[in-house]
């Protein structure tokens, strides 16, 4: 007996479909695989045109979706679907949103879904995000696994935008290499087996706490409070910019800019200052955060989380 599993994804630099194929690398024998592609209608280039990256910021934060090309899928019934996304902006991608919220996502309706997520590092409210529509297309998720940057916050900063406005990945004389690590890339064929083992028990309700057992998810409480506060200014940021009109429109760029300028003051200024906030929280809030780790690792949706 062969499984169907569907992978539905979007990815911009080819990342996240490396992820991907690594995951189901030792699947292969025992599953039909198919891929498909989200595409919005209004390509996002890569590299990117640096305004139209901070462009982006208050549709992503907001959740607005644009329309995507049509998505076909060979069949109707499949053991498993694989969403692969990754975060802007500490939300769900535009793409990713869009489809979401789209007639195409009716296919998740009943399906037991894996969400695989490529981030820099701070993935936790758009998980939040992707859990809360996940559930009102009332899908089965039953696993999360996220790949991210090991490089310190500045670093890893530093060589996103290298990658993001330059196309530039490789290693220079005095940055590491953008991205995920490849040792971690390669280490992903680890998943394919707890999954395959999933889908030939049925035991669906474990199939968290095997990826975590494989360490499917690391996570430092430091992060939770660097994003938490991180996330309510861009959530105000965002509505800021929207009074003055949609994505693309000219009137809002002065907003946009000054967004810009602030996100990059407070990422290479402010951030240490932030971090030793946070490193006093962990301190004083110790339990607290421990609790919101386990919470973050797993799948249960609770509303304001973040």
């Amino acid at each position: 007996m062969k499984y169907h599993i569907l992978v539905l994804y979007f990815s911009q630099t080819g990342q996240l479909r490396d992820i991907i194929d690594r995951v189901l690398l030792e699947m292969g024998a025992q599953c039909v695989i198919e891929f498909k592609q989200i595409e919005p209608e209004k390509p996002f280039s890569f590299p990117w045109n640096a305004y139209d990256f901070f462009d982006c910021m208050p549709e992503s934060v907001q959740l607005i979706p644009e329309p995507i090309h049509p998505i076909h899928t060979d069949r109707e019934d499949y053991d498993l679907v694989i969403l692969g996304w990754q975060p802007w902006f500490l939300s769900p991608s535009i793409p990713i949103t869009s489809f979401l919220k789209s007639s195409y996502a009716n296919i998740l309706k009943g399906k037991r879904v894996l969400t695989i997520c490529g981030s820099r590092n701070m993935w936790l409210n758009a998980h939040e995000q992707i859990k809360n529509q996940l559930q009102q297309l009332e899908a089965k998720h039953y696993g999360h696994l996220v790949f991210f940057d090991r490089n310190s916050n500045l670093t890893s900063v530093l060589t996103v935008i290298r990658w993001t406005f330059k196309g530039r990945k490789e290693a220079s004389s005095w940055l590491p290499e953008a991205g995920v690590q490849k040792n971690d890339i390669a280490a992903a064929s680890r998943f394919g087996q707890p999954i395959l083992d999933i889908l030939q028990s049925g035991q669906w309700d474990i199939m968290q706490k095997k990826l975590l057992d494989q360490q499917g998810i690391e996570l430092k409480p430091g992060l939770i409070v660097l994003e938490k506060r991180a996330i309510k200014n861009f959530r105000k940021f965002s509505m800021f910019i929207l009074e003055r009109g949609q994505r693309g429109d000219l009137s809002r760029k002065s907003r946009v800019l000054l967004f810009k300028r602030l996100l990059l003051v407070g990422v290479f200024i402010l951030s240490p200052v932030s971090q030793l906030i946070g490193k006093l929280q962990l301190v004083l809030n110790h339990r607290k955060l421990e609790e919101e780790v386990e919470y973050f690792k797993n799948l249960r949706y609770r509303e304001n989380a973040l």
